[in-house]
């Protein structure tokens, strides 16, 4: 799993490449949380993720309640139909907003936070 982060405007874009399971979870909650903890809004890419476990959803639902505690939002961009349907089924798709692309993201769900 590779992660980068870009902090730019309170909006941390985190780009994910490969699986968040319960051997990447811990790796990817470490490389993240601390650095969202500036930042009120969080947009995920996942464009390059394709599969996510119960343990990247519990670090997903942490991320959500980091962010949303600050009222922020976070978006899920890219998913696949697969991990949709998980999400989906388990509820948690109910607890972000869901875009198609990044450009879409910042546009639809960030561009009053843009400076």
């Amino acid at each position: 799993m590779e992660v980068k982060i870009n902090i730019q405007d309170n909006i941390a874009t985190i780009a994910v490449k490969g699986s968040i399971d319960s051997k990447t979870s811990g790796e990817f909650s470490t490389q993240i949380m601390d650095r969202i903890s500036s930042t009120d809004h969080v947009l995920l890419d996942f464009s390059d993720v394709d599969f996510v476990s119960s343990a990247g959803l519990r670090v997903l639902l942490m991320i959500y309640r980091q962010i949303k505690s600050k009222n922020g939002k976070v978006v899920l961009v890219g998913l696949l139909d697969e991990i949709k349907d998980v999400m989906s089924m388990t509820g948690f798709i109910n607890f972000f907003e869901i875009a198609d692309s990044v450009d879409v993201a910042l546009k639809n769900y960030f561009s009053n936070e843009r400076v």
